[in-house]
């Protein structure tokens, strides 16, 4: 049974949890929660926020991976014949949502080094909170891959619904979002649009709200400009 923990005013489940075909597993673990309050502490300079958000990914990852898919490989040890594993091909795909799922690349590709990398850009109309994209660098045919995509936070829920609709298109079967923040707005629109679609989110946190400016509260502030300042 999933446990539950409160959040603001809402309470979340905090293990994994399947609803309508997307499934949400929110790691709970006593460093994730250390290293997401530094996050979110206004103090926390640039550099640190990187170094923390780059660690934290790793422990995300760790849960992301449960499920990566592999085969049977035969090796010799220095004792004796044995049978292991190795990742399966085709080789998943790492796919950051830019600007700020950069963030969040290296602390991913470390579980998953043979992974292959895409880059998907896309921007949120403030005023409409609708994504599009304007940058797209990934194959044509993802049939049969496993897809890993990076994103601070789930807030509206459009940019990764669309990451993952343009995904799915392109023949992904199996897709995983790796966020640092969830709001429930977010994980809602995810359960709605995505029906039947097969996707888990894994998250450090689900947090109470979004703000009329579509910001996830508690939060961390707008994780682009804390990993990079706020260049214009």
């Amino acid at each position: 049974m999933p446990t539950r923990a409160s959040a603001g005013q809402r309470e979340v489940y905090v293990d994994a949890v399947t609803v309508m075909g997307m499934r949400l597993h929110v790691v709970d673990h006593p460093l994730v929660a250390h290293k997401l309050t530094t996050l979110r502490d206004q103090r926390t300079d640039s550099a640190t926020f990187r170094r923390l958000a780059d660690e934290l990914v790793t422990l995300l990852a760790y849960e992301a991976t449960r499920d990566v898919r592999t085969e049977a490989v035969d090796i010799q040890t220095p004792v004796a014949r044995t049978t292991g594993v190795k990742l399966a091909r085709p080789r998943p795909l790492v796919v950051p949502i830019l600007r700020a799922g950069l963030g969040m690349l290296d602390g991913m590709v470390r579980l998953l080094p043979t992974a292959e990398v895409g880059f998907l850009g896309m921007i949120r109309n403030e005023e409409t909170l609708q994504a599009s994209t304007y940058a797209s660098r990934m194959p044509e045919d993802l049939s049969g891959r496993q897809v890993y995509v990076l994103d601070p936070m789930l807030a509206t829920g459009g940019t990764l619904v669309a990451a993952i609709r343009e995904l799915i298109r392109r023949g992904a079967d199996d897709v995983t979002a790796v966020v640092l923040l969830a709001a429930p707005e977010g994980v809602e629109v995810m359960e709605r649009e995505l029906a039947g679609t097969p996707v888990t989110v894994v998250t450090a946190a689900v947090d109470d709200h979004l703000n009329e400016h579509g910001y996830i509260v508690p939060g961390l502030g707008d994780a682009g400009d804390r990993l990079y300042g706020a260049a214009e």
